[in-house]
């Protein structure tokens, strides 16, 4: 489309509101009568004039609450509950320790018996041909002076 034929559109505007600020009334001042009788105090000022007033004491915060102090005897019983857990609990990973320890000793002992039971039984029953050695029979060997004679 050609710009001069582009149909016109109305524009609304919109103003924003002002909040209104709140009104802040001051605090009514409430004379305090002290519970005695001040010394009163004059001051020069650098022009001469004297100003007389009482002298105020600066007002001064409420103290602070002091925490409840926490007994040595509730620490004391806490910290050997806390330690006496830690022993527990290290005691117990110990033994399951030296449990699967003793188990594992255990299994290689059985391993080592079975490896060298096995090779016993290969050597007594197994083919008693030797070959390349001597076969003697012991029932018909004389022994005089460690000669062995046949």
């Amino acid at each position: 489309m050609h710009p001069n034929h582009t149909p016109q559109r109305s524009v609304e505007v919109h103003h924003p509101t002002p909040i209104p600020s709140p009104v802040v009334h001051p605090a009514p001042v409430v004379p305090v009568q002290p519970g005695h009788v001040p010394a009163v105090a004059s001051i020069v000022l650098p022009d001469g004039r004297v100003v007389t007033g009482y002298a105020i004491d600066a007002a001064r915060p409420e103290p602070v609450t002091a925490k409840p102090a926490v007994s040595r005897t509730a620490v004391n019983v806490a910290l050997g509950g806390v330690g006496f857990l830690a022993v527990c609990g290290g005691l117990l990973l110990l033994t399951s320790f030296i449990a699967a320890l003793t188990a594992f000793i255990g299994q290689l002992i059985v391993l080592a018996a079975v490896i060298f039971g096995g090779w016993i039984a290969v050597q007594v029953l197994g083919p008693s041909s030797h070959t390349g050695g001597t076969t003697v029979n012991i029932r018909r060997a004389v022994f005089k002076r460690n000669h062995f004679h046949r």
